[in-house]
């Protein structure tokens, strides 16, 4: 029969939940605080009572983290700290803000890290001889990640609770190629949704 491992009754560290690449933007499901060998612990590590978990949420994992591996305060960047763009783009991605109304923008239920389809809708001069004018929309890009709406990127309350919001842009990631059609579709005089 095997012996049970010892419990470790060291301090709380913040700990990955699962695996981090780079440019995962943290949610309140990224971590969780465990016990650590204390002599194992190191000062870039995040201590439960040092540590306000809301302040992370939002942020974006800089080097990849593997899951129950601790998160240390150089991995993950804020928001406003330089740099945080480029953490949190794929490589050769692009970063792209487009507008959008409350309509476009799902009533403010999109939220940095999400993934949304990208329409473009445009009116068309009927054939000459027919009367009123036509609409069409097309989805010009599927699964596009969220990186901002507005300039936010971590929730609205001090508590950590992402609350509806309307919006009036929202920064997307795409690839250099998709960031020419949606420059093409904008100068089209469509809208895109």
């Amino acid at each position: 029969r095997a012996a049970a491992a010892p419990e470790i009754t060291g301090p709380m560290i913040l700990v990955a939940t699962r695996q981090l690449p780079v440019g995962t933007i943290i949610g309140p499901d990224s971590f969780r605080f465990q016990p650590w060998p204390k002599e194992l612990v190191e000062k870039a590590y995040f201590m439960k009572e040092k540590t306000d978990v809301n302040t992370l949420v939002g942020t974006v994992v800089r080097y990849p983290i593997t899951a129950g591996q601790p998160l240390t305060q150089g991995a993950l960047v804020h928001p406003d700290d330089r740099g945080f763009l480029a953490a949190a783009l794929g490589p050769g991605m692009r970063a792209v803000t487009v507008k959008v109304s409350q309509e476009q923008g799902v009533a403010g239920f999109v939220f940095p890290g999400d993934r949304v389809d990208i329409l473009l809708s445009q009116s068309v001069k009927p054939d000459q001889g027919s009367e009123g004018q036509l609409f069409t929309s097309e989805t010009i890009l599927r699964n596009v990640r969220v990186l901002a709406v507005d300039q936010r990127t971590v929730p609205s309350t001090s508590e950590g609770q992402t609350t509806p919001e309307v919006f009036g842009t929202a920064t997307l990631e795409v690839t250099p190629q998709i960031a020419e059609a949606i420059a093409v579709a904008r100068t089209s005089g469509g809208v895109l949704s």
